[in-house]
């Protein structure tokens, strides 16, 4: 098994709310590298922190819809009536 796989089979380490909050950084280092940790408050389990699964979302390739979006041939002219409505009564 590899080892980022055994880390993840590992039990979870439990840690307190305050210790969390005095050891943040290293916390997440260590959630980073594949540590997953539970975080306890007055011995309740309040959230669990743990590496992200590998499901991410894809990067955004610019351009990728180029040609696939197209405006519509009126869409800068002001329709009648709502130019009416947005005018009001000038008199």
């Amino acid at each position: 098994m590899a080892d980022s796989q055994q880390k993840h089979t590992k039990s979870p380490r439990q840690v307190g709310v305050r210790d969390f909050r005095g050891n943040m950084s290293d916390i997440l280092r260590q959630a980073r590298q594949g540590e997953t940790f539970l975080i306890t408050s007055h011995g309740e389990v309040i959230a669990e922190l743990r590496p992200p699964s590998g499901l991410q979302r894809p990067r955004r390739q610019p351009g990728a819809l180029r040609g696939k979006i197209q405006t519509s041939p009126d869409f800068n002219e002001l329709p009648a009536d709502m130019l009416v409505a947005m005018e009001g009564d000038h008199v």
